[in-house]
C-alpha cells in the first residue's frame, strides 16, 4: 500500500514538472511576461502624412518584421503635439503605448504654463531616433525664390505675408518667429494641425509659405507643387542640393534642426524598454531603414536611454532662450 502510494505520488511530481515546464519556457526571466501579447500602439501625435507619421510607420514594419506580433501607428493630433503625448504619459506602463515624438517635447515646458505632462519625469526614454531640418516653402505663384527676395518683399508689404506650420509653439512656428527677428520682417503665422495639412496648405495657395520637415516636403517640392526656398539646418539636404540654407542665403548664423524621439510611460518596465532598444537600433540601422531616413532629410542617431534623457535636457535649455526672445508664450 505504502509502495503503490509513493509510486503514485511521484508520478504526479513527474507530470507537474512536464506541465510547467513549457510554461516556464515562454516567461521571460525577467518578469515582464511573453511582451508582445497583442498590438502595440506607436502614438503620432500629428496627423497622417508628416515625418513623425513616416518615420512611426517604417519603425511599426521594422519592429514587427523583427520582434513579430503587431505594431501599429495611431495618429493622435491636436494643440502642437500635447495631446498625443498627454495620451502616452496617461497610459498603462507596460509596453503597449508608446510616443514617437518631434522637438515640441523640448519647446513646451518653455511656453506652455499648464503643460499636462512633465517630459522628463513622465515618459521612460528609448533613443532619439533622427537628427534632420527643415524646409522653407512657398507656393509657386508668390514671386519669391530666394530669402533674400522673401525679406525685401515682406519689408515692402509688412504683415501680409503668411506662412503656415504645425502648430502653434511648435518648432516649425519657432522657425518662423527666429527668422522674422534675425531678418527685420512682420508677416503672420497660420497654424495648421500638423505638416501634413500645412504643406497642403500651401499647394493650394491658402498660405504663401510654410516651414515643414523636409520629410513631409520633399515629395511636393520635387514634383513641382511647392518652390523650396531654403533649409533651416548648417548643410544643405542631399535630395535637393541645389536648395541652400537660410545662413548662406542672408541670415548669418540662423539655424534651426529637428529629431524624433521614442519614449514609454515612466515606470515601463526596465528589460521592456531595454528590448525596445535593442529592436530600434536594429531598426535604424538597417539598410532599407537607413536608405529611406536618408532620402528624406534624417539622419539615425540610435542614442541610449540616458543620452537621449540628456539631450532632451539640452534642447529644453536651449529653447528656453529662443522663447524669452521672441516672447511667445502659450497658456
Amino acid at each position: 500500500m505504502r509502495l503503490e502510494f509513493g509510486i503514485r505520488h511521484a508520478l504526479a511530481i513527474a507530470a507537474a514538472c512536464t506541465l510547467a515546464a513549457p510554461a516556464a519556457a515562454q516567461t521571460p526571466a525577467t518578469g515582464s511576461g511573453a511582451w508582445p501579447d497583442r498590438t502595440v500602439r506607436i502614438i503620432a501625435p500629428f496627423p497622417p502624412g508628416g515625418g513623425t507619421d513616416t518615420v512611426g510607420r517604417l519603425l511599426a514594419q521594422k519592429f514587427t518584421e523583427q520582434i513579430g506580433g503587431s505594431f501599429v501607428v495611431e495618429n493622435r493630433p491636436g494643440a502642437a503635439a500635447t495631446i498625443g503625448a498627454a495620451f502616452v504619459a496617461r497610459a498603462a506602463p507596460d509596453g503597449y503605448t508608446l510616443l514617437l515624438s518631434a522637438p515640441e517635447m523640448s519647446i513646451h515646458p518653455n511656453t506652455r504654463s499648464k503643460l499636462p505632462y512633465d517630459p522628463l519625469k513622465d515618459f521612460a526614454f528609448i533613443s532619439q531616433l533622427t537628427s534632420g531640418q527643415f524646409m522653407l516653402a512657398s507656393h509657386p505663384s508668390v514671386p519669391v525664390k530666394t530669402v533674400k527676395q522673401l525679406i525685401a518683399l515682406a519689408k515692402t508689404r509688412p504683415g501680409h505675408l503668411s506662412y503656415g506650420h504645425s502648430g502653434v509653439g511648435g518648432i516649425n512656428h519657432l522657425a518662423g518667429e527666429l527668422l522674422q527677428s534675425m531678418a527685420g520682417i512682420r508677416w503672420v503665422h497660420v497654424p495648421f494641425k500638423g505638416t501634413g495639412p500645412s504643406v497642403i496648405g500651401v499647394m493650394i495657395g491658402e498660405i504663401d509659405f510654410v516651414f515643414a520637415s523636409t520629410t513631409g516636403l520633399v515629395g511636393a517640392a520635387q514634383a513641382g507643387k511647392v518652390r523650396p526656398i531654403a533649409v533651416t539646418g548648417p548643410k544643405r539636404f542631399s535630395e535637393l542640393p541645389e536648395v541652400p540654407t537660410i545662413n548662406e542665403s542672408g541670415v548669418p548664423r540662423y539655424s534651426v534642426t529637428g529629431w524624433y524621439g521614442f519614449y514609454a510611460p515612466a515606470g515601463t518596465p526596465a528589460d521592456i524598454i531595454r528590448r525596445l532598444h535593442v529592436e530600434t537600433g536594429r531598426a535604424l540601422n538597417s539598410p532599407d531603414v537607413k536608405e529611406k531616413l536618408t532620402k528624406t532629410g534624417n539622419e539615425p542617431v540610435a542614442s541610449s536611454p540616458e543620452e537621449f534623457a540628456a539631450f532632451l535636457r539640452a534642447e529644453i535649455d536651449k529653447w528656453a532662450k529662443v522663447v524669452k526672445e521672441s516672447n511667445l508664450r502659450i497658456d
